[in-house]
């Protein structure tokens, strides 16, 4: 287990973990020997073993979990839960569910043209984003890389922004409710973070021992907190699941 502070940032299309440069080279062999490889063709590291990308699977949240130089790394995921939620406990982190704010995951379309012209598809995004500043909603991310098209999480009332639905890709129906730790009270460097909230969602202990079903999670770090998503279906299971034993959160 590496101790490595990460940013965690689910998008559309791939799931970025953003280290500190520093850390570069022990984040490369922790990947590759939890069976991760360098796939040029993708310009991504891939579980080699895996056929298909599954957002919520647990390797990909097991690589990078918290350690001190003072005390010994966990060597569990239930053991790193465990120090993960207790700190949380004991700094006064609750959990902010956000029952009114309906999140669309969904991105742009890829179809500039030449000669460094952008499409009416492109235009239209960068209308509707421009609307978005104008009139502020109150969640919003955008991710733009190098290889993909651009990856947007926005409420479902700001896409009337975005004129028609062959702007953005992605279904205008399916909504994730967000769930907020504000971790302002913890150092930047803070380890086990992400970690330990995917392994609660994806280990399935309910309260009193109940065994339940897997969450399916994306989530957003950034510099002063962490946002898990979950299908609205599904909120009530997640959040008894980051309520449930002995270090689980409270709620607001």
């Amino acid at each position: 287990m590496a101790g490595i502070s990460i940013f965690f940032i689910t998008t559309y299309f791939s799931d970025y973990i953003l280290v500190p440069l520093k850390s570069r080279s022990p984040v490369i062999r922790t990947l590759e020997a939890r069976g991760f490889a360098f796939e040029k063709s993708a310009e991504a590291y891939v579980n080699v073993a895996a056929h298909h990308r599954n957002a919520s699977s647990t390797s990909s949240f097991e690589v990078l979990p918290p350690s001190t130089p003072s005390t010994p790394p966990p060597t569990t995921v239930s053991e790193l839960q465990a120090r993960t939620f207790a700190l949380l406990r004991r700094r006064a982190i609750v959990l902010k569910v956000h029952r009114d704010i309906r999140l669309v995951q969904c991105a742009g379309r890829r179809d500039t043209l030449g000669n460094g012209h952008s499409s009416a598809h492109d235009l239209q995004l960068q209308i509707g984003l421009t609307k978005c500043i104008v009139h502020p909603p109150r969640f919003l991310s955008l991710t733009l890389t190098e290889s993909e098209p651009p990856s947007l999480l926005l409420e479902k009332s700001s896409l009337p922004h975005f004129g028609g639905d062959d702007v953005l890709l992605g279904s205008k129906d399916e909504f994730l409710i967000p769930i907020t730790l504000n971790l302002e009270p913890l150092p930047l460097e803070a380890t086990g973070i992400v970690c330990g909230v995917a392994g609660k969602l994806v280990g399935s202990a309910g309260g009193g021992g109940q065994v339940m079903r897997p969450v399916e999670m994306s989530y957003l770090s950034t510099a002063r907190a962490g946002t898990v998503m979950v299908n609205e279906m599904d909120l009530e299971r997640a959040v008894e699941l980051l309520n449930a034993g002995e270090f689980g959160l409270d709620v607001d």
